[in-house]
This record gives C-alpha cells, structure tokens and sequence, in this order.
C-alpha cells in the first residue's frame, strides 16, 4: 500500500451521494481495493430544523462526494491516482466526474483538507491547565502566560497573557501555536 493518500472531489447528481458513496464502498469491497479508496465520506452537519425543532443532519456540500485515495507520484512528482482507481470511481452510477480542470482529478491541499473539516489536525498536547505555556505564533509570539482551558475538539486552548502594563488577556490560539514553557 502507499503511504502518502490524498483526497479528491467528486461531483454527483444532487441527491445520490449517500448513494455514491454506499456505491463506492462497495466496489472497493467486492474488488478488494481497501488499500487504494481508503475512505468515501458525504460530510454533513447537525442543524435544528425550524419547523420540527429536532435535529437533522444537513449536507455542508450537496452534489459532492470526498475521496481519500492512495497516490503516487507522477513524472512531475505530482500525486495521482491509479488508473484502476480513477476508473472505479468516475464509472460509479451518480457520479458525474471529479473536481478539477478538464475533469481531471485534482487532490484537495492540506491546507483545504484542515479548513474544510475534512480531517482534523492532530496535535500533541503536552501542557495542562494550569501550566505556563509559551506563544509561539500569532500577534504574541513571544508572550508567556498559563493555560485556562484546552478543547481539543476545535483545536484551542485558551491562554491568559500578561500583557502590556500588566493587565491580563485570555487569548484563544490554536493547539500547536502554543508549548510547554521551560522552567
């Protein structure tokens, strides 16, 4: 198997892409492809519906599918997907082809994978509530202060600065703009 994957967007008719998805699943099942289409995923969210007032999950794309599929380098040393793959899923009832130029199957960026929800950053925390911290991005790099409250979920921890005239601010930063402070 590679170990470098990427993710691709499919474009489905509006409405099938549970369906595409179901679809995909089982193909790469039945030819035993779980080493090239690694994951299939219709992502959606949790929102209350105004009329019934219970919650429902709404797709955050409609039309779309994301695909984690295993890549490897091209000529160009560009990701790309095995043929085999490509065909499996532009082939699969619903879809209508991939996002990108020309129909060409271009990955998603890191970058794109983070702020889309797609895949969490994973970040080790070594630091606790209570403990001095050092900023190590954003507008107070350089700063000192002690953690007030971690929320792995979305990434942030929250961190009160003594900052200027020695008047404290909580500061909300992501996970890794932060690290243990050396005694």
């Amino acid at each position: 198997m590679s170990a470098e994957t990427r993710w691709y967007v499919v474009h489905t008719y509006s409405g099938y892409e549970n369906k595409v998805k179901t679809n995909i699943e089982k193909m790469v099942e039945n030819r035993k492809m779980q080493d090239q289409i690694l994951e299939v995923m219709v992502p959606v969210e949790i929102v209350e519906d105004a009329e019934t007032k219970k919650e429902v999950e709404r797709k955050l794309f409609p039309g779309y599918v994301l695909v984690k599929v295993a890549v490897t380098p091209d000529r160009d040393n560009r990701p790309k997907m095995k043929d085999e793959t490509w065909l499996l899923i532009r082939n699969t009832r619903g879809v209508t082809g991939f996002v990108g130029p020309e129909n060409k199957a271009i990955p998603l960026s890191d970058e794109e994978v983070i702020r889309l929800g797609v895949e969490k950053k994973v970040v080790e925390v070594s630091y606790a509530v209570g403990d001095t911290v050092d900023i190590i991005d954003d507008m107070f790099d350089g700063f000192s202060g002690v953690v007030q409250e971690i929320d792995l979920e979305n990434n942030s921890v929250k961190v009160v600065v003594s900052a200027l005239f020695g008047k404290e601010t909580v500061v909300e930063l992501e996970l890794d703009q932060v690290e243990l402070a050396e005694d």
